[in-house]
């Protein structure tokens, strides 16, 4: 790897001083290549990297699931001094939610199905009286039916209806393909093409808050392929004044916790510092 002709040359004595070995492309026979002025030794050792362990990590609003594994395999990556770092993550989120990620890094990532399988909790927020073609924000909503009529105890009832198994309609605005092409590829150009519903659990669905303004609180555990938002979609339709989710965190899977999961700036902040700790692999 070529480096500026000003870049500043170290000693092999001062470069092994630092507690992790230097990257690998920085060796070479009979010497060592030249070292930028803003060369950082490295943070973590490459090996424990590579051995691999599991990590929580909370997503940020707007990013994607893939924005986050692209983001911390190339800070690990950096830090460790690799050109290769597997990272995978155990269960998508879309752009629109936050919460819960598992990652897996290094040979971890071959553990990673057994996440996948644990049921997930979340914290959503419904919008009554309006629907859009995404069943989030992601589209312009509609308006749809009042639900000025709605008590509690109505949407109390009708919630106790969607627990269990249930059998559910995929959004036409998700990543499911259809012959060949992602379904919402199709939905954008104004192809729609419906998928099959399909069955899925709801082990809870829990009522938290309703407002004047129409917003639904709820707590929902459910089984690995739910769709919150086609849920909310569901239960406005049941309801009969429409509904869109215009919120969603994941809070935990099985028994991994958002509250312990790392924020993802604080987390980069501290890998590049030198302040991040590596668990123990397993």
């Amino acid at each position: 790897m070529p480096y500026p002709a000003s870049a500043a040359l170290l000693s092999k004595e001062s470069l092994s001083h630092s507690t992790c070995p230097l990257p690998r492309y920085l060796k070479r026979e009979g010497g060592f290549h030249p070292v930028p002025l803003n060369f950082q030794p490295l943070t973590l050792d490459p090996e424990k990297l590579q051995a691999g362990f599991p990590l929580l990590v909370n997503k940020p609003l707007h990013w994607t699931s893939f924005d986050v594994v692209n983001k911390l395999r190339y800070t690990l990556r950096h830090a460790g001094g690799l050109r290769k770092l597997k990272l995978g993550h155990a269960g998508t989120l879309d752009p629109l939610a936050t919460g819960l990620l598992i990652l897996g890094v290094g040979r971890h990532t071959k553990l990673i199905e057994q996440y996948m399988g644990l049921p997930k909790t979340y914290r959503a927020t419904l919008q009554l009286g309006y629907v859009t073609d995404s069943y989030d924000a992601e589209t312009p909503p509609r308006a749809q039916g009042s639900f000025d009529h709605l008590n509690t105890a109505q949407i109390e009832e009708v919630l106790g209806q969607f627990q269990g198994e249930i059998w559910q309609r995929p959004p036409l605005f998700s990543a499911l393909k259809v012959k060949g092409q992602k379904a919402y590829e199709l939905a954008r150009k104004g192809t729609e093409q419906p998928l099959p519903p399909r069955p899925v659990h709801i082990h809870q669905l829990q009522l938290i808050d309703l407002t004047d303004t129409g917003h639904v609180e709820l707590v929902v555990e459910c089984s690995k392929g739910t769709y919150v938002r086609s849920l909310a979609h569901d239960l406005g339709a049941k309801l009969g004044c429409g509904a869109y989710l215009t919120r969603l965190e994941r809070t935990a899977i099985g028994n991994y916790h958002l509250r312990d999961a790392w924020a993802l700036k604080e987390l980069v902040a501290a890998i590049e510092k030198g302040q991040f700790q590596l668990p123990q692999s397993s």
